[in-house]
């Protein structure tokens, strides 16, 4: 195992939570102890992270806190233009620090607006048949150093095998 993931949050230790300074606390001891047994710590987003910290997005502002020796991302292009952001920029913004993108793609309403003011609209779809700029993505990933895109395909839209297929082949033509 080369790598691990912190994969998601509880609401109570979520940004702007009281739990969250203790899971900085506990993300920089664990990625310290990854460390010493050769393992790479990474943190994968979701959108609860793009709230604002003392300025900056929790995301940033956790990145800023655990060095980045000690903790790398695993950005999640959906929830990152979920968010109102762009992925392929985002994911530019931590180059060298990216071994992992989490390619996902949605529709949600208008295509290109970002979804939280209509969240009862948004569904999930393989990579490629939603809103994501899978080509932009797909370079920057590139460009960051990514290692691997990983795929999700959090319900099936069509079959879990198609939707594998479909996702896969809109990568390739990236």
């Amino acid at each position: 195992c080369k790598r691990i993931s912190v994969p998601y949050l509880l609401d109570e230790d979520r940004p702007g939570q009281p739990g969250f300074a203790r899971v900085i606390k506990v993300i920089h001891r664990f990625a310290r102890l990854c460390q010493e047994a050769g393992i790479l710590l990474l943190y994968h987003n979701h959108d609860f992270e793009f709230v604002k910290l003392s300025g900056s997005y929790a995301l940033d502002f956790l990145y800023d806190a655990v060095p980045e020796n000690l903790l790398q991302t695993e950005i999640d292009a959906c929830w990152v233009r979920y968010s109102g952001l762009d992925p392929a920029e985002y994911i530019k913004k931590y180059a060298g620090r990216s071994p992992v993108v989490h390619m996902k793609d949605y529709v949600c309403g208008e295509p290109t607006a970002p979804c939280m003011t209509r969240p009862e609209s948004f569904q999930f779809r393989p990579v490629g048949v939603g809103c994501q700029d899978v080509p932009s993505i797909v370079r920057a990933a590139i460009d960051a150093g990514a290692e691997w895109l990983v795929v999700e395909q959090d319900f099936p839209y069509v079959t879990p095998l198609q939707d594998a297929k479909t996702s896969i082949a809109s990568i390739r033509a990236a």
